[in-house]
């Protein structure tokens, strides 16, 4: 299998139980309605996990852009593969989210809440306020990258490096998950932000476009500012 399809299958699969997962909680008259923060921090762990189980000795299993730009700038990923594995990652990312509106079809139109629909989708904040926005996921995110590349440096089986992995999506999901939602991705708000913006989803409101730039930028950065101490450091 190619690096393009671990990563555009990986990317898929995450969205499709991550977003899911929200779905679940959120529209009406679906059996895990009010499910709430832990079950929705629950099953976005398992969401980044279980791929990355199947998909990572096959292409590393980024699934994130901001991963990707922060392994090639201190030079452990070919800068040259980079384009190959975003593009991969954004289609997934939007297959994965449309997959998800078809699973919970009948129950779009059950819900009236447009606010909770989007945020099947893609991130928002808790308390609008974009430049804390911004610095919450560069934060979130270098830890994210920090810790990956920490878990990288100890010598252990890979099942267990996944599920260390697993964990740590847990933590930053229930620890710095609230002002923003926990993007730590561009792939993971984007693509679903552009499959909320062209499917016929019934009464939808607008996608946000105003606020989309701080969960693509904010990881970027947090990511490479990981990258960069981590160097420093070890």
């Amino acid at each position: 299998m190619s690096h393009f399809m671990a990563e555009f299958l990986g990317t898929m699969i995450l969205i499709l139980l991550g977003d899911g997962v929200v779905a679940n909680c959120l529209l009406n008259k679906s059996k895990g309605q009010n499910g709430g923060w832990m079950v929705i921090t629950t099953g976005w762990a398992f969401a980044v996990g279980l791929p990355a189980f199947i998909f990572g000795g096959i292409s590393g299993a980024h699934f994130n852009p901001a991963l990707t730009i922060a392994l090639a700038a201190i030079g452990k990923f070919p800068a040259a593969e980079v384009p190959t594995y975003i593009i991969a990652q954004m289609l997934g990312a939007i297959v994965g989210a449309a997959l998800v509106w078809l699973t919970y079809l009948p129950h779009w139109a059950e819900t009236d809440d447009k606010g909770a629909k989007l945020g099947i989708f893609c991130t928002g904040p808790a308390i609008r306020n974009l430049p804390s926005n911004f610095l919450t996921e560069v934060i979130a995110t270098f830890m994210l990258v920090f810790i990956i590349l920490g878990i990288g440096t100890v010598k252990a089986a890979d099942g267990l490096s996944i599920g260390v992995v697993t964990a740590l999506i847990w933590g930053l999901g229930l620890s710095l998950g609230g002002p923003t939602g926990y993007a730590l991705n561009p792939a993971r708000d984007l693509g679903p932000r552009i499959a909320h913006a062209i499917l016929p989803i019934a009464g939808k409101g607008d996608s946000d476009w105003s606020y989309s730039w701080v969960p693509v930028l904010g990881p970027v950065v947090g990511a490479i500012l990981a990258g960069l101490v981590f160097v420093s450091v070890f």
